[in-house]
């Protein structure tokens, strides 16, 4: 077995959460390393909705392509151009040290073959050789030529806020509905060599622009809706670009209008190193003197959050508190506050909380923060 140093790879929320409308926590482009071989995918806001594609350049190292919902048109994203925070993305350090190439001769006839079941195997005849490792997530860069292609591109992130309804109830809007559901929710894009010209097809076309240069992900756990969406069934996820940078998308390879051709390149990146990324709302230095109330809300986590809530409740009264909300807090960030109170003489108790309704996502052990309380006697 060939032994290779490791590469971190970070997960900035999920697909769960992300289909499950959970949109409020943004990873800003300049936290992505883009030097060297970078591998990648996500999404752009809900405001201005898109795929992320994660693709080398002429001088070695790595752009992130924005397509376009309204047309699949793509561009390059730069840092500070007002569209570079991601509700979702998962990204690689420099994985070039991990990439193994394999001949496209070796994976044997293709046409018309499944592209995640051609992966699957490719998989397996490289571990069998000894020329990568068992990993939970393989990456992959794959240049592929399509007879068909369909593709999808985020037209609508928030698919319900079934995470915290499912909490309490059970409904037909399940989390199972929604991951089987959401390619049929996304708008649909067909390249062929000619318009099929079929009045009632709603899949659209664009041209004939069948030369892609991809990148995805294969996970061994895909119910864990890590970099898929949490189907069994669902190992590989795939972006890309057509190779003359006119389109780009999510890879619907397994719709029945996708037929694939042949594979001009191969490389696969074992990666064993998984990190989540996250945010951590607190609550610090909450104190009230000459009635006024001041505390601070901290993000000790590593995304940016949007859209915050923070309630002031007095006497575990919640029916008659005080809210304020935040428009944006970034990682690392904090915001003071100060709120006059007008107490009775007599025993009180004050209690702050961040994000009262769980709109946030923040890890389990992480929550316990998000509150303050203080005991007075005036």
């Amino acid at each position: 077995m060939i032994q290779k140093a490791g590469v971190d790879f970070w997960i900035a929320n999920t697909i769960t959460d992300l289909i499950q409308g959970d949109v409020k926590e943004h990873l800003p482009m300049e936290a992505i390393p883009l030097d060297g071989d970078v591998l990648g995918m996500g999404t752009t806001t809900s405001i201005d909705n898109g795929e992320l594609s994660f693709l080398l350049n002429q001088s070695g190292n790595t752009t992130i392509w924005k397509c376009e919902a309204a047309d699949a048109a793509i561009r390059a994203l730069r840092p500070g151009d007002g569209s570079a925070h991601f509700p979702y993305v998962c990204f690689t350090g420099d994985a070039s040290s991990l990439r193994v190439l394999l001949d496209p001769a070796e994976l044997g006839e293709v046409v018309d073959k499944p592209l995640q079941v051609v992966v699957a195997n490719a998989i397996e005849l490289l571990k069998s050789q000894g020329r990568i490792e068992a990993s939970p997530i393989y990456g992959f860069r794959l240049e592929l030529q399509w007879q068909c292609l369909v593709i999808t591109v985020a037209s609508k992130l928030c698919m319900g806020q079934q995470r915290r309804n499912s909490a309490v109830a059970r409904s037909e809007s399940s989390d199972g509905t929604a991951a089987s559901s959401i390619y049929d929710l996304l708008q649909h894009y067909r390249l062929a060599p000619e318009d099929p010209a079929i009045g009632s097809d709603p899949v659209r076309y664009l041209g004939n622009s069948l030369d892609w240069d991809c990148c995805g992900f294969f996970d061994t756990n895909p119910s864990s809706g890590r970099v898929t969406v949490p189907n069994p069934d669902a190992h590989l996820h795939i972006h890309g670009c057509s190779s003359d940078l006119r389109y780009g998308g999510h890879l619907h390879h397994e719709h029945p209008g996708s037929r694939l051709k042949a594979i001009k390149r191969f490389a696969i990146y074992p990666l064993q190193q998984l990190h989540r990324l996250s945010s951590d709302l607190a609550i610090e230095a909450l104190q009230f003197t000459a009635s006024v109330i001041s505390f601070t809300v901290v993000n000790r986590g590593a995304m940016d959050v949007s859209d915050v809530g923070v309630a002031i409740v007095v006497d575990d009264c919640y029916s008659s508190h005080q809210y304020l909300r935040l428009p944006w807090l970034a990682a690392a960030a904090s915001e003071q506050f100060e709120l006059t109170l007008c107490l009775a003489s007599g025993p009180h108790r004050l209690e702050v909380i961040a994000d009262p309704e769980g709109e946030i996502i923040e890890q389990a052990n992480q929550q316990c923060n998000n509150r303050a309380h203080l005991d007075l006697l005036l």
